[in-house]
């Protein structure tokens, strides 16, 4: 057996190198003898025969040839680059440059020693746009006359040449690599798919690969189909965040040039990761435009939506999360022979959960982990929940829903109407996929209530009763908060908190819905143009938003009309009469509280709503406490007169005759 069929590709390229570097270094020491002229090209042909030989002999195409197609490079500029990399490789190449140029302090190459004793030399190799200064596979040193100035090889280059792959040092701290990817679902694999087919077989007539654009509300999903599809490509993907893409012009054609040569030398694809809302911005977006209009390698890039036209080709995917078949189907997996004990309570998961890949591999592991926590649908139940909690935290309150059904004192009516409600929330899977009515329009799928009425009426504690029946989180968002002056902001905090949400397992509930909900103004300037647009764009987002979202406020009539008209539910919270009040008042103090000779009857004489009872009631509870007693009417009645004065109105005679 041959050494060369026996020995590795990198102890081959190393040969391979060191016999590249050896001719160059005959051609020096000829030209730096006594009278030397160097070699001319007939006599150099000779060892490049013999290197071409060799390179046949190999698993692979040496670096160097590689390089040099790569490049394009001339035999000129070829020579010029082992010059180079020999003075960092051969301790004989310094001597023998000192000795070239009749300097001693000049032991290291320039262009004059290249251009006076390299074969075929030319003038251009010199160039700024020539491959050896534009892709930066050498470096020109400070100072002095062009061709005087010290050449070196950078150290990137060098490193490739001698079979060793590593990121650039410069752009390292810029990116990190995707992982690889787990398993997808069926339809995710079939978008790689698409991306090797673009990739692989260029469109007729087009010059370079297209942009990958990948849209869609699961980051993790987007970065699985680049994974598949850069690994059958065989193509290391490098992700940037868009809050890193340069944003001066000299900067980001330093970037373009240092990527395209990375991406050449290590088969990588760059992944332009827009999918930070906190990232976007006009100068940000502007510089991710330029930099797709200049990079020619592989390219992706990221978001949740689609952006506007690009001067490049592109291919346009929207990744969605699996579909509720491939989801079941992935609970199935994960669960093993456990699913048998869910008697269709899968169904309720994925008609409620719209979790990805990972996210039910995590809910799974979670759930099984607790082998004493319950019934395992239950835990199931409970480890979704979690999964879509932490992206919500940071945007909005999440409140403990301590109240049900039976703490709610309501007509009759709006009971009916807030199980509806309920029945809604729980069907919704049965109604729009197994029922076939999704296939209608995927606008208006999810269940949006108004909860109309005065402060204190139960709006809130409505919502904890419903987040209770259902068994999601409830978080309030405070529309007066996301709303801004700054033009764009509201809707990019509204748009972080719908993405937030899109997984399920939680209630949104908005509060002082009149603060953006109002009527639309007539355009008078920029300010109401914009106001009419972030309107515009909540309503749009509700009618989309598949989940459970509650909107309250104290004044219906300030409400847009058109933004009534979309809403399924509408229940008023009407002031709570007499009756009402007094129910309210015997439900109001937990069991463990003492109380002693308290009057339901005459405390419902007090005319305020079920929130100011609640308050009256806990001030009361903590003047008994202090006192050692029980809550007696004499503490209701101090508590009372706090609670007006904090309303700033008169308790009259005929609220509280006969207490005492």
């Amino acid at each position: 057996m041959s050494v060369a069929a026996t020995e590795s590709w990198s102890d081959a390229n190393q040969r391979y190198l060191t016999a590249a570097l050896a001719g160059v270094r005959s051609i020096l020491g000829r030209h730096a003898e006594p009278g030397g002229q160097g070699e001319s090209a007939m006599d150099a042909a000779a060892p490049q025969d013999r290197l071409g030989a060799r390179s046949t002999t190999m698993s692979a195409p040496p670096a160097l040839d590689t390089l040099v197609a790569t490049f394009g490079l001339s035999r000129f500029e070829r020579a010029v680059l082992l010059l180079c990399a020999g003075v960092e490789l051969d301790a004989r190449f310094p001597a023998l440059c000192a000795a070239a140029q009749n300097d001693t302090a000049r032991a290291y190459p320039t262009f004059s020693l290249a251009l006076a004793a390299l074969p075929e030399p030319h003038w251009s190799a010199l160039a700024p746009d020539a491959p050896l200064r534009r892709w930066r596979l050498i470096e020109m040193g400070p100072g002095g006359p062009l061709t005087q100035s010290a050449l070196r090889i950078d150290e990137r280059v060098l490193h490739y040449l001698a079979g060793v792959q590593h990121l650039d040092e410069r752009l390292a701290g810029m990116l990190e690599p995707v992982e690889p990817a787990g398993d997808l679902a069926p339809s995710q694999r079939a978008l790689a798919e698409r991306i090797v087919d673009a990739w692989s077989r260029p469109a007729a007539g087009s010059s370079g690969l297209p942009l990958i654009q990948l849209c869609g509300p699961d980051p993790s999903a987007k970065a699985g189909v680049v994974a598949v599809a850069c690994a059958a490509l065989h193509l290391a993907p490098s992700r940037l965040a868009a809050a890193f893409v340069p944003a001066s012009a000299a900067d980001l054609d330093a970037f373009v040039r240092l990527w395209t040569r990375e991406a050449a030398l290590g088969r990588r694809a760059l992944l332009v990761d827009g999918d930070d809302p906190d990232a976007a911005d006009a100068a940000r977006e502007a510089a991710i435009v330029r930099l797709v209009d200049r990079t020619e390698a592989p390219l992706i890039l990221t978001g949740r939506e689609r952006r506007p036209a690009l001067r490049r080709r592109a291919l346009t995917l929207d990744v969605a999360r699996p579909t509720a078949p491939e989801q079941r189907a992935l609970w199935y997996a994960v669960l093993g022979q456990a699913d048998t004990a869910l008697n269709g309570h899968l169904d309720r998961l994925v008609g409620q959960f719209d979790l990805g890949v990972s996210a039910i591999r995590s809910a799974g592991a979670e759930a099984s982990a607790q082998a004493d926590g319950g019934d395992l649908d239950q835990r199931l139940w409970d480890a979704c929940r979690s999964q879509a909690r932490p992206r919500l935290d940071d945007l909005a309150q999440r409140i403990e829903t301590a109240a049900g059904w039976d703490d709610l004192v309501l007509p009759e009516a709006q009971r009916h109407i807030l199980r509806d409600i309920a029945a809604a929330a729980r069907q919704r899977h049965r109604v729009y996929t197994d029922w076939g009515f999704a296939e209608r329009g995927l606008r208006g799928l999810g269940v949006h209530a108004l909860f109309a009425g005065a402060s204190g009426t139960g709006k809130t504690m409505a919502a904890e009763g419903l987040a209770r029946a259902l068994q999601l989180d409830l978080y309030r968002i405070d529309l007066s908060q996301v709303v801004s002056k700054y033009i764009g902001e509201t809707e990019k905090n509204l748009r972080r908190v719908f993405d937030a949400a899109e997984t399920g397992g939680v209630l949104l509930l908005f509060d002082e819905a009149d603060a953006l909900f109002g009527k639309r103004s007539e355009v008078k300037d920029s300010h109401d143009r914009y106001a009419n647009i972030e309107v515009s764009y909540l309503l749009q987002r509700m009618e989309t938003y598949r989940g459970l979202a509650i909107l309250t406020t104290n004044m219906k009539d300030a409400l847009d009309p058109a933004f009534l008209r979309r809403l399924r539910y509408v229940v008023q919270f009407p002031f709570p009469d007499a009756a009402q009040r007094a129910e309210i008042w015997r439900r109001v103090f937990p069991a463990a509280t003492p109380t002693d000779g308290l009057r339901p009857e005459r405390l419902a004489r007090l005319n305020v709503a079920g929130g100011n009872i609640r308050n009256i009631a806990v001030q009361a509870a903590f003047l008994a406490a202090d006192l050692g007693e029980p809550v007696r009417m004499a503490h209701l009645l101090r508590a009372a007169r706090a609670e007006y004065a904090k309303l700033d109105r008169p308790l009259s005679d005929a609220e509280i005759g006969h207490w005492a």
